[in-house]
Order: C-alpha cells, then sequence, then structure tokens
C-alpha cells in the first residue's frame, strides 16, 4: 500500500505541476501577443520616420537641381 500512497501523491504533485505550466503558458502567450503588438506599432513608426525623410530628402535635391544653372551669365 505504501508504493500506492507515494504515487497518489506524485501524482497529484505532477497535476498541479501542470496546473503551473498551463497557468504560466496562457501568461506566456499573452506577453508574445503584447509584444507582438509593440513589433507592429514600432515598424509602422519606423515606416512612417523613414518616409518622411525621403521626403525631405526629395525635396533637397529638387531645391538644388533648381539652384543649379546652365546658363553662363553675361558680365
Amino acid at each position: 500500500m505504501k508504493t500506492v500512497d507515494k504515487l497518489e501523491k506524485e501524482i497529484e504533485e505532477l497535476e498541479e505541476l501542470i496546473d503551473k505550466a498551463k497557468k504560466e503558458n496562457v501568461k506566456l502567450k499573452d506577453e508574445v501577443d503584447s509584444l507582438w503588438a509593440m513589433m507592429d506599432e514600432m515598424t509602422k513608426a519606423d515606416i512612417e520616420n523613414w518616409a518622411h525623410l525621403v521626403k525631405e530628402l526629395q525635396q533637397d535635391v529638387l531645391t538644388r537641381s533648381l539652384m543649379i544653372t546652365k546658363k553662363k551669365v553675361d558680365c
């Protein structure tokens, strides 16, 4: 009977361990979802920042090209 009692106790401990692992798994899945949402926001912000920089660069190139003249000045 001692062996049966030991096995029953071990089964109970393992069931508790499984319950804890399931709760931890749910918590970690929630954290992963939050991190993916954060990464999506950061990616969107990066795209917006780069688009702004590219637009400024295009304006700068346009301004510089307008400042260059191909005609020689008569003095």
